[in-house]
C-alpha cells in the first residue's frame, strides 16, 4: 500500500503551468477545513501564488482572502485508473471575503468526466 504525505508531490508543473487552467467561480464554498498553504507544498510559492493571483484579479477577483489548495480525490472522476489518476486533482482556490464567492483555478477539462452516479 502507498501512503502519501508528503505535501512537495501535490504540485508536479512549474508555475506557467497556471497560465493554461481554466477560471471559474462557485457561491459558495464554506467548509475551508481541507484547503492548503501552498507555502506547505512549494519551495517557490510566491510565484505560483503571484500567477495564480493575476488570473483572478483578472476575472473579476476582489483581491481580498486567501490563495490555497484544494484536492479533489479520484473518486469524484470518470477516468481510466493511471497511476496519475489516483492522486486526485488539486486547484488553486481563493474565498472573496466580501461576499464569499469562491474563485477556482483548475486543469482544463478537469470537470469533463466528473463522477455523476
Amino acid at each position: 500500500m502507498n501512503i502519501q504525505r508528503n505535501n512537495k508531490l501535490i504540485i508536479n508543473y512549474p508555475p506557467s503551468t497556471l497560465k493554461t487552467f481554466d477560471l471559474f467561480s462557485y457561491t459558495w464554498i464554506d467548509n475551508l477545513c481541507f484547503t492548503i498553504d501552498p507555502k506547505e507544498c512549494l519551495e517557490n510559492a510566491d510565484e505560483y501564488i503571484k500567477i495564480a493571483n493575476d488570473i483572478f484579479l483578472d476575472d473579476g477577483w476582489d483581491g481580498d482572502g486567501r490563495i490555497e489548495l484544494m484536492w479533489i480525490p479520484p473518486f469524484m472522476f470518470d477516468r481510466a485508473r493511471t497511476d496519475e489518476f489516483t492522486k486526485g486533482v488539486t486547484v488553486w482556490h481563493v474565498k472573496q471575503v466580501e461576499d464569499g464567492i469562491s474563485w477556482i483555478l483548475h486543469p482544463k477539462n478537469m470537470f469533463d468526466n466528473v463522477h455523476k452516479k
